[in-house]
């Protein structure tokens, strides 16, 4: 192999071990690294909205957890070909009865109860599992559309209509 040929890298696999995750904040620092070792940092607007989207649903399923769930019990963010993974671990065997619904806003709530249908709204493959020591693990795949099989139509601009 010549000096100037590129040789194909391995994605950049995060150690949860070394960035422990305790708050929602900590969630999102974590994805934010799993995504720049995957896709590279930086990049345009648009990119970033999908990543905030993201951020919203970690800092979302990790909440829920600490507040509902009887506290975290644990993290996972993995890289998918069309998306992140994300898996988060509580100690509440509850199953929230608005997880499988259909993503309406609540009607009449006054700054609460946006989670879920946030969640909903932003991800897909949602899985609950009951965890064997108790418990119940929540996982989504969060696409994003920047990478090359989460693609998926975006709006075209406004076009100024012809006088």
């Amino acid at each position: 192999m010549r000096g100037d040929e590129l040789a194909p890298t391995e994605p950049a696999v995060v150690d949860p071990a070394v960035v422990p995750v305790t708050t929602a904040a900590s969630a999102r620092a974590h994805v934010r690294t799993v995504v720049d070792a995957r896709w590279g940092e930086g990049g345009d607007a648009e990119r970033e909205q999908d990543v905030i989207d993201l951020l919203l649903v970690v800092s979302e399923l990790v909440s829920n957890a600490i507040r509902h769930g009887g506290g975290l019990a644990g993290f996972e963010a993995a890289p998918a070909r069309d998306g992140v993974r994300l898996a988060v671990h509580d100690h509440s065997d509850l199953v929230p009865a608005v997880a499988y619904g259909s993503g309406a806003l609540p009607v009449g709530h006054h700054g609460s109860g946006y989670g879920w249908p946030l969640i909903i709204r932003l991800s897909r493959d949602l899985a609950i599992e009951r965890r064997p020591g108790g418990g119940k693990t929540i996982r989504v795949l969060v696409p994003l559309p920047f990478t090359t099989e989460g693609r998926r139509a975006r709006p075209s601009p406004p076009r100024s209509s012809p006088r």
